[in-house]
């Protein structure tokens, strides 16, 4: 019975505030959980006006506290960015905060462009193509085996379940090697999502962690009671997808009814390749989105996203994607 999980950006919207985002962000994660939500993710990017989430572990701490049940983490840490014993210590204190529910996604593209990477770390010498030996530290820390002769204080014994994201192959052979359990960004990068898939399953060596392969994927989804509200919903992602590929990110807008229609030629192209992952439309159009992906993929979770402009609008997006999930339980 295949899970299901949210990943929230944490959007500002045009005329919003970031005070009334991490506000929802609380809200909304309380009903995902109320509805059967496995996890809660946030991610890290930055210099962007319309994400809220820059300050990962403080806004999982934020949302652990908001809820009682559901599993928070990040979807992902960009390590590239950090030192490993820094990243330890964050979420051996969140651990410490919420046993048992924390989640560490660990990613490795920059969250950022180069003038906001060099502001983070102050230089560019950290090296992605560090990222395996910057993991191997930070399990190295949170095991407490004595291998980095540091003991990380909150971090040495956290129970903190790893993860290893990616949008190419490169992160499924290191969650494949490292027997980690592994996310696809399929929402926004579909590519290369069968290949990792197959790479993921074909070189996967237990661990201690994990004995099988355990594959979440994202997935947009736009609910709604009829396919022409969800259209509509879904214009506002679809402008934040087209702004921020032609170098315009802002904040998140109002839905515009007959945005794809508006576009030009280049922008239904962005729009096609970068949601192919999507379900947008009534319950009964979700569900057969939602299957069909389950049924090509074979994820144990669907991570998914729902970047909507009217907070109780995402709601009822939410809703209704676990009544679908559910139905697709009991069918199984």
């Amino acid at each position: 019975m295949t899970r299901y999980s949210l990943l929230d950006l944490v959007p500002v919207i045009e005329g919003g505030t970031v005070s009334q985002s991490l506000a929802n962000a609380a809200d909304l994660a309380r009903h995902a959980e109320s509805v059967g939500f496995q996890r809660y993710w946030v991610a890290e990017h930055h210099g962007m006006t319309g994400i809220a989430s820059a300050a990962t572990a403080v806004v999982i701490a934020h949302i652990a506290a908001a809820t009682k049940t559901i599993r928070v983490g990040s979807g992902g840490i960009m390590l590239p960015n950090h030192a490993p014993l820094v990243i330890a210590e964050q979420f051996g204190t969140l651990d410490a905060l919420f046993p048992g529910r924390i989640d560490l996604g660990l990613g490795r593209a920059p969250g950022s462009d180069q003038r906001v990477a060099r502001a983070m770390r102050r230089t560019l010498e950290t090296d992605a193509n560090a990222f395996p030996q910057d993991v191997m530290e930070l399990q190295s820390y949170f095991a407490n085996d004595g291998q980095t002769g540091i003991v990380a204080t909150p971090g040495a014994g956290a129970d903190v379940e790893m993860w290893i994201l990616g949008s190419s192959t490169f992160g499924a052979q290191l969650a494949a090697a490292l027997g980690l359990p592994y996310a696809f960004a399929s929402h926004f990068a579909p590519d290369a999502l069968d290949a990792a898939l197959a790479i993921y399953r074909r070189d996967f060596r237990p661990s201690a962690r994990l004995a099988k392969p355990h594959v979440m994927a994202g997935f947009n989804v736009f609910a709604a009671e009829t396919d022409a509200e969800a259209e509509l919903l879904a214009s506002s992602q679809q402008q934040s997808f087209v702004a921020l590929r032609t170098g315009n990110p802002g904040k998140m807008k109002p839905p515009l009814a007959g945005y794809r229609e508006s576009l030009g030629a280049q922008g239904n192209q962005i729009l096609d390749h970068v949601l192919q992952c999507s379900a947008v439309g009534s319950p009964a159009k979700v569900a057969r989105g939602i299957a069909a992906f389950i049924e090509r993929t074979g994820v144990d979770e669907v991570m998914v996203t729902s970047a909507i402009y009217d907070h109780e609008a995402r709601k009822r997006s939410l809703s209704i994607t676990a009544d679908v999930m559910q139905d697709l339980k009991i069918a199984a």
